[in-house]
């Protein structure tokens, strides 16, 4: 498993999961897949990775199951309702300021079927459907290519 967080656009190709130390921070990453393959995005608005691609997620709040986090993080940042389905993997990373961001990434589709529109809120500048090539040649999060390559998303 690589050093990865898709929600928090932060990897390293170490290869190995790094133990770092402080309070473990519960999040979530949402990698909604349409019917036709294509993948939704969200343009960071906030650090880390400001302006970069990645997948929605943040937070799991008190008393939140991921599912319910999940599903609440993708519709807060995209405006699309989703089913969240398995875990497609998940890393443990440094947290600004201390604390280590324990994250877990899950697929999921929208709820409604044929073109969902999409609409950027939260800590989100933009919200997108891009196919896998287009994916491939946007400037992403560290690490989210990879990672989804190796989930056996792309």
């Amino acid at each position: 498993m690589r050093q990865l967080c898709c929600a928090a656009g932060t990897a390293s190709s170490a290869g190995t999961v790094r133990r770092v130390g402080g309070p473990r921070i519960d999040c979530v990453g949402g990698i909604v897949v349409s019917d036709d393959g294509r993948l939704l995005l969200v343009r960071r608005g906030q650090e880390p990775a400001k302006g970069a691609w990645s997948v929605p997620g943040g937070r799991v709040e008190p008393g939140e199951s991921d599912a319910e986090a999940t599903a609440r993080e993708v519709l807060e940042e995209t405006a699309v309702v989703v089913r969240v389905g398995r875990l497609a993997g998940g890393v443990e990373w440094d947290a600004p300021g201390g604390g280590v961001y324990v994250i877990r990434d899950y697929l999921c589709r929208p709820e409604s079927t044929g073109p969902t529109v999409v609409r950027a809120g939260d800590d989100a500048d933009q919200a997108a459907w891009f196919t896998p090539a287009e994916l491939r040649a946007l400037e992403t999060s560290p690490g989210l290519v990879e990672a989804l390559e190796e989930w056996g998303v792309l």
